[in-house]
């Protein structure tokens, strides 16, 4: 159930970011830009306070969650040449979930 949390919040973060970088108002194209840098902040936070390990499992399944980013970004844009664009992000949407879902095991098959 956490994890489902955690998707639909990241999820909610990129949708803002990608919809507020569309704006006019130049105040919130920075709040984009600091995204990456509250990222490190994270990490250095995480780093003071979580043992090697832990931070190791953390960073994994950030690279794999980084990984199906740039699946779903890749497939829309691929999809959207074929497809008008709300069907290629539906079927981007979707492939993303499988990979996610399926992921997930493979990632706890790894790390034991």
């Amino acid at each position: 159930m956490f994890y489902v949390i955690q998707f639909i919040i990241g999820g909610t973060v990129m949708l803002l970011a990608s919809w507020l970088s569309r704006s006019n108002l130049h105040y919130l194209s920075g709040v984009i830009t600091l995204l990456p840098i509250l990222t490190l902040l994270n990490m250095r936070q995480q780093m003071k306070a979580m043992t090697d390990e832990t931070f190791h499992l953390v960073q994994q399944n950030a690279i794999f969650g980084a990984i199906g980013m740039v699946l779903f970004t890749g497939l829309v844009f691929y999809f959207s040449s074929i497809w008008k664009p709300r069907q290629a992000v539906l079927f981007a949407l979707g492939i993303y979930i499988v990979f996610m879902v399926i992921g997930k095991p493979i990632m706890a098959m790894l790390q034991s």
